[in-house]
């Protein structure tokens, strides 16, 4: 198991960034992909990016792709969510997670891939 602790959630107004962080501790950082996850209110949670061990391949969802970037840097142990163009849809509790298996070039998109979670940082986009 990896510890995860999230931070830069706020609130915004439509239109402005916000850059979520994500370290981690607890096993050797570059070997596991990431990815972050989202669950807005009465909603399920659904996935946003993933970035693999090394960090050359990202995945993105539709509702965010090109407009989020997820990177990571594996000397500090910690991966980050550039959020651009926010929009009120974006509203929600934003999720790291580790990876369950050791991932040097492959991404996953699925909870189940995935078996260590953040407390989770809310980001709220004002209209």
């Amino acid at each position: 198991q990896v510890q995860l602790v999230e931070s830069g959630g706020g609130l915004v107004q439509a239109g402005d960034s916000l850059r979520l962080s994500c370290a981690a501790s607890g096993r050797t950082f570059s070997n596991y992909a990431m990815g972050w996850f989202r669950q807005a209110s009465g909603k399920e949670r659904e996935f946003v990016a993933a970035i693999s061990g090394s960090g050359f391949s990202t995945h993105y969802s539709d509702s965010v792709k090109g407009r989020f970037t997820i990177s990571r840097d594996n000397a500090k142990n910690t991966v980050y969510l550039q959020m651009n163009s926010l929009k009120f849809e974006d509203t929600a509790v934003y999720y790291c997670a580790a990876g369950r298996y050791p991932s040097y070039s492959v991404t996953f998109s699925r909870e189940s891939d995935f078996n260590s979670w953040g407390q989770g940082t809310q980001v709220t986009v004002s209209s």
